[in-house]
């Protein structure tokens, strides 16, 4: 007898708990649904954590209707290996209550902010997302900014619950310092919108901003494999998200934390610590790094997906030698350590299981780049005193992907609209060493001026651009 398949929500899901709003989340994408949320539902079921989620849509589009069509009930399947022994599991998650969109229900966003239940604010804007913008003055509506969003309800708490209790504040936008940041953010919103010293000790006060550190690959909906997961699970769920086994949540603040989000009790790798230095750096550097350096030159290599990277030789042989000459030896600790993580990386992108997008990974190339692959660049030139080709090989095969076209493909582009459309008329020039020395000399990309890598990096465009990524490959030495 065939398997009925069922829509799935709180009506026709099984064994499943509405349990009170403590966490407001900033962000409804897959990665802090398959991270965040997942580690809430197994607190929720391993200890007395008893979490639900409200999550804000922080953009005008987004996925609210959508998750909240399914009452917030989603799965999230898990495939990958722990130790020498492959897992596969599917998870029911049930612990986001709603999704609002503060662009069309702005007063309830801000009525969130009433609830003296809530304990714990996350986020995931992405790296673009933790910015002020100083031409940002909303008068009767919801900030452009996710700091800014931040900004007008921790105000209105002020404003309604004054004497609430202490909330912790858990970035994990992967940029150096995300707590301070954020923190640092919010001092500028509440100056630059008069919002008074009151206001702001209040917050000195009442508000802890942690710095973290996040690490799980999340590809997303397997939309290629979804007909076996809602077979599987008797459950048409159109939110349902794919991500490997491994997990791994950094937290830097006060040892009280430990108390207010009970990780350990449910068995999940949280470590809190006084200092994520060291374990930001080689994530960031290594594993992020690396996705950042593969997805333009992958994608127009002609493939599409990590693991399709991984399995041909001569991306691979690549790869490894970005990672191992170029990557590595800018980092500081344990040699071999580092060799391991480096080692452990690879194996986590060869993952069987999971078919991770290289277009999913392309979001903000430019300042990802800038926070995951150029600090090793710089580190590198330091050290040795000579140019990391490999690495400047992929910034240039980043400039070439923001053509916008591969093989007569249009690419999805998504950044920041002053990225797009600065290298669309760069583009249109056609003029090599114009594209070039003009992206390199951009400090509002990189926070400095690039244009000494110029000659290299004009030579490689010249090269991917008239010949193609398999053959500049082949014949470039680096």
């Amino acid at each position: 007898m065939e398997k009925v398949i069922e829509k799935l929500n709180r009506s026709t899901a099984k064994q499943t708990f509405k349990y009170p709003t403590r966490i407001i989340q900033f962000g409804e994408g897959n990665f802090l649904r398959a991270f965040v949320d997942w580690m809430v539902s197994r607190m929720n079921q391993e200890s007395d954590f008893n979490s639900g989620i409200k999550i804000i849509q922080p953009l005008n589009h987004g996925m609210a209707e959508l998750i909240n069509s399914q009452d917030g009930i989603y799965h999230v399947a898990l495939n990958g290996y722990e130790g020498a022994q492959f897992m596969s599991q599917v998870d029911l998650i049930d612990c986001v209550n709603e999704v609002i969109n503060p662009y069309s229900h702005f007063k309830k966003f801000l009525k969130c902010a009433e609830d003296e239940s809530i304990q714990i604010i996350v986020s995931n804007t992405t790296e673009a997302g933790i910015a002020f913008d100083e031409s940002n003055r909303p008068k009767n509506g919801v900030s452009d900014t996710f700091p800014g969003k931040l900004t007008q309800f921790l105000f209105h708490r002020y404003q309604t619950i004054p004497e609430s209790e202490r909330i912790v504040v858990l970035p994990c936008e992967l940029i150096d310092k995300n707590g301070e940041k954020l923190q640092k953010t919010i001092c500028q919103y509440i100056e630059h919108w008069n919002l008074g010293n009151y206001f702001q000790d209040w917050v000195n006060k009442k508000v802890t901003f942690c710095n973290t550190l996040v690490d799980r690959i999340v590809p997303g909906f397997p939309k290629d494999s979804i007909q076996k997961y809602w077979g599987q699970t008797g459950y048409q769920d159109e939110i349902l998200v794919e991500a490997e086994y491994f997990h791994l949540w950094v937290i830097e603040g006060p040892d009280w934390i430990q108390e207010v989000l009970p990780a350990q009790k449910a068995g999940l790798n949280v470590v809190f610590t006084n200092d994520l230095d060291a374990y930001r750096t080689r994530k960031v550097r290594v594993l992020n790094g690396l996705h950042t350096v593969m997805v333009p030159v992958s994608y127009l290599y002609g493939l599409r997906t990590v693991k399709d990277t991984l399995e041909d030789d001569q991306l691979s042989f690549f790869l490894n030698e970005a990672l191992f000459e170029e990557i590595l030896p800018t980092l500081q600790g344990d040699e071999k350590q580092l060799e391991d993580y480096a080692s452990k990386t690879l194996e986590r992108f060869r993952n069987p299981a999971i078919k991770h997008q290289l277009i999913s990974i392309a979001l903000n190339s430019f300042s990802k780049f800038k926070t995951r692959v150029l600090p090793s660049i710089l580190e590198y030139e330091r050290l040795k005193s000579i140019n990391p080709k490999r690495l400047l090989f992929a910034l240039s095969a980043l400039i070439c992907f923001y053509q916008g076209e591969e093989n007569g493909e249009t690419i999805d582009l998504s950044d920041e609209p002053y990225i797009i459309e600065k290298m669309k008329a760069l583009w249109n020039q056609n003029d090599y060493h114009e594209i070039t020395n003009s992206v390199l000399s951009d400090k509002s990309i990189w926070g400095t001026d690039l244009s000494r890598f110029s000659e290299l990096v004009e030579n490689y465009v010249k090269s991917i651009d008239q010949l193609g990524m398999k053959e500049s490959l082949r014949i470039i030495k680096f």
